[in-house]
């Protein structure tokens, strides 16, 4: 592996247009085929988990799963409700959405306890995942039921409206991200390079692998459905490995530019920085790709998506950097040769002597501060970096998680406004609990018998709504049998959560529980989320426990010291652990609620804490390939243990904390979203990623080498190199 790059690097560079044209042939190839096949869309059934979701495959094998259902409110623009007026409103919209093609059927208007109001269920047909897309026609009929009676105000909401608000909140976020982050990105190369075309070069590798990703994933969706969240992951990790890869090849393509003082030509120099940065690169894009890959191990459709994404893009990424870069590399050589043989030629004309130009300073005065203390005291960096990482991390000892479902969505959503004031004027639509039973089909009536009592016994308990009926259903064959009992609670409320564990604990056991030969399992909004986060927890020691394992194996492996890997892992810990600690403290709490414009759930969604630490592990791997591999190099030429790790810290700091500012602006830009689960996911990688790259890799990890000196490189087998491993100049005519 060690020469690969080098060779792909050195056809590259002598074929340039052939590189360059192929990997933009290769882009459109992967968006045309990814198009041309389309995406395939996760199902209901693909979400399905635990005990609910066992529940909704039998009543799903009954015919009675849950449809989509859109609720018309009608209520007075002013002053009582007009019954008449409403009545007549009722009556018209029940005409319009029965004639749609879309409705199943329409149920007959229920008026509020309090008299306020008059609610229109409307049934649609089709699964509940693809109501969203087919809700617009059924919005169109009550706009227009509520033109027609300005004195009433007619508005409409259901899970599919809600669906359909989610999806347009989050695709005009996804925009305003890209509108941040792309200017912010831009501006901090434009700093580090100094230079138009070297700050442009990074964008177009990244935004070029980012199309040809989306391309691939929509071919990967045919294997592992796709719920609708890979194209966020690929659009946040693909800016930011995309950039980071870039910028560790050009840097190391300038180091060695300004090192043969001219005596170079392009060609020899994008092959010298392949042999070094190149090697990084796959490195550690081979540990993003291991890491994530763990996410399978979490059995859910939305982690296998985010893993998916993640693996294909930071693939394309490490693709576009062993090929097409050094290609542009030697053209913008080429073009920099011509500049400046220009620049000579009219200095000569006019007599004027050559002009050569200072060395700059590796790194500034900001990076030197911050290198020095690990460099005098490093056992009192070690000691006092370590304290103050672990007090950031305290906080996440309180952690409490929660699926974050339809009660924290955004009030901006129109139609979450409307089942708010839907809800306060019916409370028992707040929560459904679904019983579900499955028999042989002579016990009907029995089972039935039994679901009646089991409701009597619901209604009696205040957790459990009184003014509704429990709706009892059977199919057909006298198989299945589905309770439903409505909870006047929000779903994250301890109180539905409560209602859940009686119904579970003390009623089903009490009536149809004691039924012989009856299974019985139980869904809904509550038993959903509930379900979904005990899975979480159950799966998180399960996949950070192989994360743990690949990343030491792949460190160990890769720089021959277990030591060295060990160290990785620790370090990766204490970031997360630092992460995870500054989100509970910022987003558990409601001191920051205005500050960052969320509303807190008063927990961490459950999906956020495992994809930290997958996603970051993957990430930190960028920053300790980078830093060891600089260290590694210096000792493979001679250097003692202590100069190399100092050496090996001042040539990538300024580096690394270049590609950290891109990856925080990328993550930060998600602090500004509506959805309160990508604004968590987007601090805590905003933080973890500048923690790890000031904190851990400048203070921490050189202070911890240098005080385990040379015992830190003990080879896990001997090298089969001695003296030095650099390669040598590649022969090439420019080379003096």
């Amino acid at each position: 592996m060690r020469m690969r790059p080098v060779r792909m690097a050195r056809w590259s560079a002598r074929h340039p247009w052939k590189a360059i044209v192929g990997w933009f042939v290769f882009v459109l190839l992967c968006l045309g085929a990814g198009i041309t096949a389309g995406g395939n869309p996760a199902t209901t059934e693909d979400f399905w988990v635990g005990e609910a979701g066992h529940a909704e495959l039998m009543a799903t094998d009954g015919g009675l799963q849950r449809r989509p259902t859109e609720h018309i409110l009608i209520r007075a623009g002013s002053g009582p409700l007009d019954s008449a007026k409403a009545t007549a409103a009722a009556r018209d919209v029940t005409a319009r959405m029965s004639a749609l093609p879309e409705v199943a059927e329409v149920a007959p208007p229920v008026r509020s306890k309090d008299g306020t109001a008059l609610r229109v269920a409307v049934v649609m047909k089709g699964a509940e995942l693809d109501a969203r897309k087919n809700v617009v026609p059924l919005l169109d009929a009550s706009a227009k039921v509520a033109a027609g009676y300005p004195e009433l105000i007619v508005e409409e909401t259901g899970s599919p409206a809600i669906s359909k608000g989610v999806n347009d909140q989050r695709g005009k976020d996804l925009t305003l991200s890209e509108r941040l982050t792309l200017p912010v990105t831009l501006v901090i190369l434009l700093i580090v390079f100094g230079s138009v075309v070297m700050a442009g070069v990074p964008l177009l590798l990244a935004l070029s692998s980012i199309a040809a990703t989306m391309g691939l994933a929509m071919l990967a969706s045919h294997l592992m459905p796709d719920p609708g969240v890979g194209t966020n992951m690929i659009l946040l990790i693909g800016l930011a490995v995309g950039v980071d890869y870039t910028l560790f090849y050009l840097k190391r393509e300038r180091e060695e530019r300004a090192r043969a003082a001219g005596r170079l030509g392009p060609e020899a120099l994008v092959e010298l920085a392949a042999a070094t940065a190149g090697r990084a690169i796959v490195v550690s894009g081979l540990a993003v790709i291991v890491s994530t890959a763990t996410l399978y191990l979490a059995t859910d459709v939305i982690f296998s998506s985010l893993a998916t994404g993640t693996i294909l893009v930071v693939a394309v990424a490490v693709i576009s950097s062993l090929t097409v870069l050094p290609a542009l590399l030697v053209k913008l050589g080429h073009r920099a040769e011509r500049r400046a043989a220009k620049k000579a030629d009219r200095r000569a004309k006019r007599g004027a002597p050559g002009v050569t130009k200072p060395a700059k300073p590796e790194n500034g005065r900001l990076f030197d501060a911050l290198m020095r203390p690990a460099q005098r005291h490093p056992g009192i960096t070690l000691c006092v970096s370590v304290l103050v990482m672990l007090a950031v991390a305290a906080p996440a000892l309180g952690l409490k998680l929660i699926d974050p479902g339809k009660d924290t969505f955004s009030r901006a959503i129109p139609a979450m406004r409307v089942h708010d004031r839907l809800t306060a004027a019916y409370p028992e639509l707040l929560v459904k609990h679904e019983v579900v039973a499955r028999s042989a089909p002579g016990r009907a009536p029995e089972v039935r018998q039994a679901l009646t009592e089991l409701g009597r016994r619901a209604q009696a308990d205040p957790l459990f709504a009184r003014n509704a009926e429990p709706v009892l259903r059977t199919s057909a064959d006298g198989r299945i049998s589905v309770l439903e009992l409505g909870v006047p609670y929000p779903a994250p409320s301890d109180e539905a959560i409560a209602s859940l564990g009686h119904l579970r604990d003390r009623y089903i056991p009490s009536t149809v529980g004691e039924l012989t030969g009856v299974e019985t399992a139980v869904s809904g909004d509550v038993a959903r989320g509930q379900d979904y986060v005990h899975h979480e927890r159950n799966k998180l020691p399960l996949v950070v426990g192989f994360l743990l394992l690949l990343t030491f194996v792949t460190t160990a492996v890769a720089f021959r010291s277990a030591v060295v890997g060990l160290i990785g892992v620790v370090l990766n810990l204490l970031s997360a652990a630092a992460a995870l600690g500054a989100l509970v403290l910022v987003f558990q709490g409601t001191w920051a609620e205005n500050l960052l414009d969320f509303d807190s759930l008063g927990a961490i969604a459950s999906r956020v804490p495992l994809f930290l630490f997958v996603i970051l592990f993957g990430l930190s791997m960028d920053y300790q390939v980078f830093v060891v591999s600089r260290i590694k190099e210096a000792m493979e030429h001679g250097m003692p243990a202590r100069e190399a790790v100092l050496d090996g810290i001042a040539r990538s700091a300024k580096v690394v904390t270049s590609a950290a500012l891109v990856m925080v602006t990328v993550f930060a830009a998600f602090v500004f979203l509506h959805l309160t689960e990508m604004k968590q996911m987007g601090f805590c990688l905003a933080v973890a990623v500048l923690l790890d790259a000031v904190v851990i890799r400048m203070m921490i990890l050189p202070s911890a080498l240098l005080l385990l000196g040379e015992r830190a490189w003990r080879p896990l087998r001997p090298s089969r190199r001695t003296g030095s491993t650099a390669p040598a100049a590649p022969s090439h005519p420019h080379v003096v």
